[in-house]
Protein backbone atom coordinates (compact mmCIF):
# COMPACT_ATOMS: atom_id res chain seq x y z
CA UNK A 1 0.00 0.00 0.00
CA UNK A 2 1.26 3.47 -0.73
CA UNK A 3 0.03 7.05 0.61
CA UNK A 4 -0.20 10.32 -1.55
CA UNK A 5 -0.49 13.81 0.17
CA UNK A 6 -0.84 16.68 -2.04
CA UNK A 7 -1.90 20.27 -0.96
CA UNK A 8 -2.87 23.91 -2.48
CA UNK A 9 -2.42 26.95 0.03
CA UNK A 10 -4.46 28.60 -2.72
CA UNK A 11 -7.65 25.86 -3.29
CA UNK A 12 -6.48 24.74 -6.29
CA UNK A 13 -7.06 21.29 -6.64
CA UNK A 14 -5.60 20.12 -9.85
CA UNK A 15 -1.93 21.95 -7.90
CA UNK A 16 -2.97 19.47 -5.14
CA UNK A 17 -3.24 16.55 -7.10
CA UNK A 18 0.00 16.90 -9.24
CA UNK A 19 1.14 13.70 -9.83
CA UNK A 20 -1.02 11.52 -8.47
CA UNK A 21 -2.32 8.69 -10.56
CA UNK A 22 -5.03 5.77 -10.36
CA UNK A 23 -5.89 6.58 -6.51
CA UNK A 24 -7.82 3.35 -4.84
CA UNK A 25 -9.28 6.04 -2.42
CA UNK A 26 -9.27 9.25 -1.67
CA UNK A 27 -9.90 11.75 1.50
CA UNK A 28 -10.42 15.81 0.47
CA UNK A 29 -10.17 18.46 2.89
CA UNK A 30 -10.95 21.82 2.59
CA UNK A 31 -10.69 25.36 4.79
CA UNK A 32 -12.87 27.17 2.70
CA UNK A 33 -16.83 25.86 2.64
CA UNK A 34 -18.27 27.57 -0.22
CA UNK A 35 -15.23 26.74 -2.46
CA UNK A 36 -15.40 23.11 -1.38
CA UNK A 37 -18.31 22.01 -3.30
CA UNK A 38 -17.01 23.38 -6.20
CA UNK A 39 -13.34 21.15 -5.10
CA UNK A 40 -15.10 18.10 -4.69
CA UNK A 41 -16.75 17.77 -8.03
CA UNK A 42 -13.91 18.77 -9.29
CA UNK A 43 -12.13 15.85 -7.86
CA UNK A 44 -15.00 13.60 -9.10
CA UNK A 45 -14.48 14.82 -12.36
CA UNK A 46 -10.82 13.79 -12.57
CA UNK A 47 -11.00 10.27 -10.72
CA UNK A 48 -14.41 9.25 -11.22
CA UNK A 49 -15.65 6.04 -8.96
CA UNK A 50 -12.88 6.49 -7.13
CA UNK A 51 -14.63 6.24 -3.39
CA UNK A 52 -13.63 9.97 -1.31
CA UNK A 53 -14.79 11.13 1.75
CA UNK A 54 -13.86 14.48 3.38
CA UNK A 55 -14.75 17.72 5.40
CA UNK A 56 -14.53 20.82 5.76
CA UNK A 57 -11.67 21.86 7.93
CA UNK A 58 -7.86 22.59 8.13
CA UNK A 59 -5.57 19.91 8.12
CA UNK A 60 -1.87 18.59 7.53
CA UNK A 61 0.15 16.55 4.83
CA UNK A 62 3.61 15.42 5.64
CA UNK A 63 4.96 18.12 7.89
CA UNK A 64 2.58 21.01 6.03
CA UNK A 65 -0.09 22.56 8.16
CA UNK A 66 -2.55 23.80 6.00
CA UNK A 67 -4.94 25.95 7.81
CA UNK A 68 -6.26 27.75 4.38
CA UNK A 69 -6.33 25.26 1.29
CA UNK A 70 -7.05 21.89 -0.08
CA UNK A 71 -5.54 19.08 0.55
CA UNK A 72 -6.09 15.36 -0.92
CA UNK A 73 -4.93 12.14 0.52
CA UNK A 74 -4.73 9.14 -1.79
CA UNK A 75 -4.56 5.53 -1.25
CA UNK A 76 -3.38 3.20 -3.87
CA UNK A 77 -1.40 -0.28 -4.85
CA UNK A 78 -2.92 -2.46 -2.76
CA UNK A 79 -6.29 -0.91 -0.73
CA UNK A 80 -10.05 -1.51 -1.74
CA UNK A 81 -12.69 1.05 -0.24
CA UNK A 82 -16.24 1.41 -0.14
CA UNK A 83 -17.42 5.23 0.81
CA UNK A 84 -21.43 6.06 1.82
CA UNK A 85 -23.24 8.69 3.61
CA UNK A 86 -25.38 8.34 7.26
CA UNK A 87 -28.06 11.16 6.50
CA UNK A 88 -30.17 12.89 9.16
CA UNK A 89 -27.29 12.53 11.42
CA UNK A 90 -28.51 14.69 13.51
CA UNK A 91 -31.83 13.11 14.32
CA UNK A 92 -32.14 9.91 12.70
CA UNK A 93 -28.69 8.19 11.18
CA UNK A 94 -29.98 4.53 12.27
CA UNK A 95 -32.67 4.74 8.92
CA UNK A 96 -29.24 4.82 6.49
CA UNK A 97 -27.85 1.62 8.52
CA UNK A 98 -28.52 -0.67 5.65
CA UNK A 99 -25.76 1.11 3.79
CA UNK A 100 -23.00 0.55 6.01
CA UNK A 101 -24.46 -3.25 6.20
CA UNK A 102 -24.33 -3.66 2.38
CA UNK A 103 -20.42 -2.24 2.29
CA UNK A 104 -19.90 -4.61 5.00
CA UNK A 105 -20.58 -7.42 3.17
CA UNK A 106 -19.24 -6.43 0.58
CA UNK A 107 -15.75 -5.66 1.84
CA UNK A 108 -15.41 -8.80 3.72
CA UNK A 109 -12.54 -7.31 5.96
CA UNK A 110 -11.43 -8.54 9.00
CA UNK A 111 -10.57 -6.37 12.38
CA UNK A 112 -6.58 -7.24 11.41
CA UNK A 113 -6.90 -5.95 7.63
CA UNK A 114 -9.75 -2.81 7.44
CA UNK A 115 -10.39 0.23 9.37
CA UNK A 116 -13.76 2.51 9.33
CA UNK A 117 -12.87 6.05 9.05
CA UNK A 118 -15.57 8.79 9.65
CA UNK A 119 -15.86 12.27 9.74
CA UNK A 120 -19.44 13.97 11.36
CA UNK A 121 -21.31 17.02 10.66
CA UNK A 122 -22.90 16.03 14.49
CA UNK A 123 -24.13 14.17 16.66
CA UNK A 124 -21.07 12.30 17.20
CA UNK A 125 -22.16 9.74 19.97
CA UNK A 126 -25.69 8.81 18.53
CA UNK A 127 -23.64 8.53 15.02
CA UNK A 128 -21.00 6.43 16.66
CA UNK A 129 -23.22 4.46 18.39
CA UNK A 130 -25.04 3.79 15.23
CA UNK A 131 -21.93 2.47 12.97
CA UNK A 132 -20.67 0.70 15.65
CA UNK A 133 -23.76 -1.52 15.94
CA UNK A 134 -22.85 -3.00 12.62
CA UNK A 135 -18.92 -2.99 13.28
CA UNK A 136 -18.84 -4.40 16.88
CA UNK A 137 -20.26 -7.75 14.77
CA UNK A 138 -16.48 -8.21 13.19
CA UNK A 139 -14.60 -6.11 15.93
CA UNK A 140 -13.78 -3.30 12.74
CA UNK A 141 -11.84 -0.83 15.01
CA UNK A 142 -13.17 3.00 13.88
CA UNK A 143 -11.01 6.84 13.63
CA UNK A 144 -12.60 9.77 12.52
CA UNK A 145 -13.44 13.05 13.12
CA UNK A 146 -15.86 15.95 13.41
CA UNK A 147 -15.96 18.54 10.73
CA UNK A 148 -15.91 22.32 10.40
CA UNK A 149 -18.83 23.94 9.37
CA UNK A 150 -21.25 21.02 9.14
CA UNK A 151 -20.35 20.02 6.51
CA UNK A 152 -18.83 16.50 4.79
CA UNK A 153 -18.58 14.78 1.84
CA UNK A 154 -18.67 11.53 0.06
CA UNK A 155 -17.89 9.98 -3.71
CA UNK A 156 -18.47 13.57 -5.36
CA UNK A 157 -21.11 14.95 -3.54
CA UNK A 158 -21.36 17.65 0.08
CA UNK A 159 -23.44 16.98 3.03
CA UNK A 160 -24.76 18.49 5.69
CA UNK A 161 -26.11 16.83 8.69
CA UNK A 162 -24.47 13.66 7.91
CA UNK A 163 -21.68 11.33 8.42
CA UNK A 164 -19.37 10.40 5.75
CA UNK A 165 -17.62 6.88 6.20
CA UNK A 166 -15.27 4.51 4.38
CA UNK A 167 -14.36 1.27 4.92
CA UNK A 168 -10.84 0.54 4.11
CA UNK A 169 -9.32 -2.54 3.99
CA UNK A 170 -5.42 -3.21 2.99
CA UNK A 171 -5.00 -6.09 0.67
CA UNK A 172 -1.35 -6.40 1.43
CA UNK A 173 -0.64 -5.88 5.71
CA UNK A 174 -2.88 -5.02 8.98
CA UNK A 175 -4.44 -2.08 10.07
CA UNK A 176 -4.61 -0.65 13.23
CA UNK A 177 -5.96 2.19 15.04
CA UNK A 178 -4.44 4.02 18.20
CA UNK A 179 -5.54 7.46 20.48
CA UNK A 180 -3.61 9.66 22.32
CA UNK A 181 -4.27 12.54 24.78
CA UNK A 182 -1.89 14.40 26.79
CA UNK A 183 -3.82 14.53 30.23
CA UNK A 184 -3.74 12.16 33.68
CA UNK A 185 -6.78 12.48 35.51
CA UNK A 186 -6.06 14.37 39.24
CA UNK A 187 -7.78 12.75 42.45
CA UNK A 188 -10.76 15.44 41.96
CA UNK A 189 -13.30 13.45 40.73
CA UNK A 190 -17.22 14.13 40.73
CA UNK A 191 -20.53 12.99 40.06
CA UNK A 192 -22.86 15.05 37.29
CA UNK A 193 -25.60 15.94 39.12
CA UNK A 194 -27.63 18.39 36.41
CA UNK A 195 -26.62 18.14 32.89
CA UNK A 196 -28.57 18.99 29.04
CA UNK A 197 -26.96 16.11 27.38
CA UNK A 198 -28.77 17.73 23.83
CA UNK A 199 -27.23 21.14 24.31
CA UNK A 200 -23.80 19.71 25.57
CA UNK A 201 -24.01 21.15 29.10
CA UNK A 202 -23.04 20.49 32.29
CA UNK A 203 -25.21 22.47 35.24
CA UNK A 204 -23.87 20.92 38.43
CA UNK A 205 -21.24 18.85 40.36
CA UNK A 206 -22.17 17.13 42.98
CA UNK A 207 -24.96 19.23 43.44
CA UNK A 208 -23.02 22.65 43.27
CA UNK A 209 -22.80 25.09 39.75
CA UNK A 210 -20.33 23.62 38.03
CA UNK A 211 -18.49 27.24 38.02
CA UNK A 212 -18.04 27.35 42.07
CA UNK A 213 -16.57 23.71 41.73
CA UNK A 214 -14.11 24.17 39.09
CA UNK A 215 -12.63 27.31 40.50
CA UNK A 216 -12.53 26.57 43.42
CA UNK A 217 -10.64 23.03 43.03
CA UNK A 218 -8.06 24.71 40.80
CA UNK A 219 -7.71 28.33 42.24
CA UNK A 220 -8.31 29.66 38.96
CA UNK A 221 -11.73 32.71 38.10
CA UNK A 222 -14.56 32.85 36.27
CA UNK A 223 -12.95 34.62 33.48
CA UNK A 224 -10.18 31.84 33.11
CA UNK A 225 -12.75 28.91 33.13
CA UNK A 226 -12.57 28.40 28.85
CA UNK A 227 -9.26 28.79 28.29
CA UNK A 228 -8.26 26.66 31.92
CA UNK A 229 -9.03 24.33 29.46
CA UNK A 230 -5.97 23.90 27.39
CA UNK A 231 -4.19 22.74 30.82
CA UNK A 232 -7.38 21.13 33.21
CA UNK A 233 -10.16 19.67 30.42
CA UNK A 234 -12.54 17.11 32.09
CA UNK A 235 -11.71 13.56 31.35
CA UNK A 236 -13.91 10.27 32.07
CA UNK A 237 -13.49 6.73 32.50
CA UNK A 238 -14.72 4.07 30.58
CA UNK A 239 -12.73 0.99 31.48
CA UNK A 240 -8.86 1.76 31.44
CA UNK A 241 -9.21 4.76 28.77
CA UNK A 242 -9.55 8.04 29.49
CA UNK A 243 -11.94 10.07 27.40
CA UNK A 244 -11.49 13.98 27.20
CA UNK A 245 -14.17 16.51 27.68
CA UNK A 246 -13.18 20.15 26.74
CA UNK A 247 -14.85 23.19 28.05
CA UNK A 248 -16.24 25.53 25.50
CA UNK A 249 -18.38 28.84 26.83
CA UNK A 250 -19.62 29.64 30.20
CA UNK A 251 -23.16 30.08 30.77
CA UNK A 252 -24.45 33.17 32.88
CA UNK A 253 -26.11 30.49 35.75
CA UNK A 254 -22.22 29.25 36.20
CA UNK A 255 -22.99 25.83 33.89
CA UNK A 256 -20.66 25.22 31.42
CA UNK A 257 -21.30 24.07 27.65
CA UNK A 258 -18.91 21.16 26.14
CA UNK A 259 -17.43 19.91 23.19
CA UNK A 260 -18.78 16.62 24.03
CA UNK A 261 -21.84 15.36 25.34
CA UNK A 262 -22.21 15.01 29.63
CA UNK A 263 -25.14 13.25 30.38
CA UNK A 264 -26.52 12.83 34.33
CA UNK A 265 -24.32 10.38 36.90
CA UNK A 266 -21.48 10.45 34.30
CA UNK A 267 -18.25 10.50 37.09
CA UNK A 268 -16.02 12.74 35.97
CA UNK A 269 -12.06 13.72 36.82
CA UNK A 270 -10.49 17.07 36.25
CA UNK A 271 -7.44 16.29 34.39
CA UNK A 272 -4.02 17.41 34.33
CA UNK A 273 -1.74 18.11 30.90
CA UNK A 274 1.44 15.93 31.16
CA UNK A 275 4.82 16.36 29.29
CA UNK A 276 4.05 16.85 25.70
CA UNK A 277 7.13 15.38 23.69
CA UNK A 278 7.37 12.65 26.06
CA UNK A 279 4.20 11.52 25.14
CA UNK A 280 4.53 12.23 21.81
CA UNK A 281 7.26 10.40 21.76
CA UNK A 282 6.04 7.62 22.87
CA UNK A 283 3.15 7.33 20.94
CA UNK A 284 5.32 7.57 17.94
CA UNK A 285 7.56 4.07 19.50
CA UNK A 286 4.42 2.04 20.64
CA UNK A 287 3.14 2.47 16.50
CA UNK A 288 6.76 1.47 15.66
CA UNK A 289 7.00 -1.28 17.71
CA UNK A 290 3.78 -2.89 16.14
CA UNK A 291 4.90 -2.63 12.73
CA UNK A 292 8.02 -3.99 10.44
CA UNK A 293 7.27 -1.71 7.99
CA UNK A 294 4.50 1.23 7.73
CA UNK A 295 3.09 2.55 4.64
CA UNK A 296 1.32 5.35 5.54
CA UNK A 297 -0.49 7.27 8.61
CA UNK A 298 -3.68 9.50 8.95
CA UNK A 299 -4.41 11.05 11.80
CA UNK A 300 -7.06 13.56 13.21
CA UNK A 301 -6.03 15.75 15.88
CA UNK A 302 -7.92 18.20 18.06
CA UNK A 303 -7.93 21.91 17.16
CA UNK A 304 -7.19 22.37 20.97
CA UNK A 305 -3.90 20.11 20.48
CA UNK A 306 -2.99 22.12 17.76
CA UNK A 307 -3.03 25.21 19.34
CA UNK A 308 -1.46 23.90 22.54
CA UNK A 309 1.43 22.61 20.15
CA UNK A 310 1.78 26.09 18.97
CA UNK A 311 1.73 27.22 22.36
CA UNK A 312 4.92 25.27 23.39
CA UNK A 313 6.69 25.82 19.90
CA UNK A 314 6.34 21.86 19.15
CA UNK A 315 4.22 22.24 15.67
CA UNK A 316 7.07 21.62 13.38
CA UNK A 317 8.97 18.55 15.57
CA UNK A 318 5.82 16.96 16.22
CA UNK A 319 4.36 16.66 12.38
CA UNK A 320 8.15 16.25 11.65
CA UNK A 321 8.28 12.75 13.81
CA UNK A 322 5.17 11.54 12.92
CA UNK A 323 5.62 11.94 9.53
CA UNK A 324 8.93 9.74 10.26
CA UNK A 325 6.85 6.64 10.96
CA UNK A 326 5.29 6.91 7.10
CA UNK A 327 4.27 9.06 5.13
CA UNK A 328 1.58 10.77 7.07
CA UNK A 329 -1.58 13.02 6.80
CA UNK A 330 -4.76 14.18 8.41
CA UNK A 331 -7.41 16.79 9.93
CA UNK A 332 -7.47 19.49 12.56
CA UNK A 333 -10.55 18.32 14.18
CA UNK A 334 -13.24 19.73 16.29
CA UNK A 335 -14.00 16.19 17.78
CA UNK A 336 -12.11 13.32 17.74
CA UNK A 337 -12.83 9.33 16.80
CA UNK A 338 -11.80 6.23 18.20
CA UNK A 339 -14.05 3.15 18.33
CA UNK A 340 -16.74 3.70 19.86
CA UNK A 341 -16.16 6.78 21.30
CA UNK A 342 -16.37 10.24 20.80
CA UNK A 343 -13.53 12.69 22.76
CA UNK A 344 -11.72 16.20 22.63
CA UNK A 345 -8.27 17.21 22.81
CA UNK A 346 -6.80 14.27 21.60
CA UNK A 347 -5.12 12.62 18.94
CA UNK A 348 -6.83 9.46 16.63
CA UNK A 349 -4.95 8.09 13.76
CA UNK A 350 -4.97 4.80 11.87
CA UNK A 351 -1.55 3.42 10.50
CA UNK A 352 -1.65 1.25 7.31
CA UNK A 353 1.32 -1.68 7.28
Amino acid sequence: MKQFTGISRSGDVKEAVLGLESPQFLILCGSDKEAFRNQVQEIEALFPGVPSIGCVGQSYAKTDVVENGFTVTAFYDGISARANVLEEAGTMPVKYIKRLEKDMSAMNGTSENMVCMDFCAGNDECVLATINSVLEKKKIPLTGGTAWEGTVCCNGKVYENACAYALVKNEHGKVKVYKENLYTPTDKKYLVTKAVPEKYMIKELNGQPFADVYTRDLGIQEEDIETQTFVNPLGRIIGDEVFIVSLKELQSDKSITCYRKVNPKDKLYIMQIGDLKSIYKSTIEHIRSDFNKISGVYSINCAFRYILFQQHNCVEQYFTEMNQLGTHSGLIGLGEHYMKQHTNQTMSCVVFE
